[in-house]
């Protein structure tokens, strides 16, 4: 379609028809001043956009690490319980500590 002719057709059907009495004084100058004015920045919806682009990213890394980490052969170590280990660790500084209470 070609927009030049397009327009020049608009603005030869809209000389053929003149304005109403019914239209308000000066309602052409208000639309298009509402036109060309900018609309507000909505800062709450950067944040939003924001926010759920980092969830959906998370959500994804949570899947590819529990895929690889359900997909990976077990390792081969001899002693898988490390229970005993995490228990002495957490421990460990309440035991020193009473020794130095009294």
């Amino acid at each position: 379609m070609k927009w030049v002719e397009l327009e020049q057709k608009l603005i030869a059907a809209a000389r053929t028809h003149p304005p109403s009495d019914q239209v308000p004084c000066f309602f052409e100058k208000r639309i298009m001043a509402r036109l060309t004015a900018k609309a507000g920045l909505d800062q709450w919806a950067f944040w939003a956009r924001a926010l759920w682009r980092g969830a959906l990213s998370c959500a994804a890394i949570a899947l590819l690490l529990g895929a690889w980490s359900f997909f990976t052969p077990a390792s081969g170590s001899a002693n898988g319980d490390f229970t005993q280990d995490f228990e002495n660790a957490v421990f460990a500084a309440i035991d020193q500590e009473m020794d130095y209470v009294w």
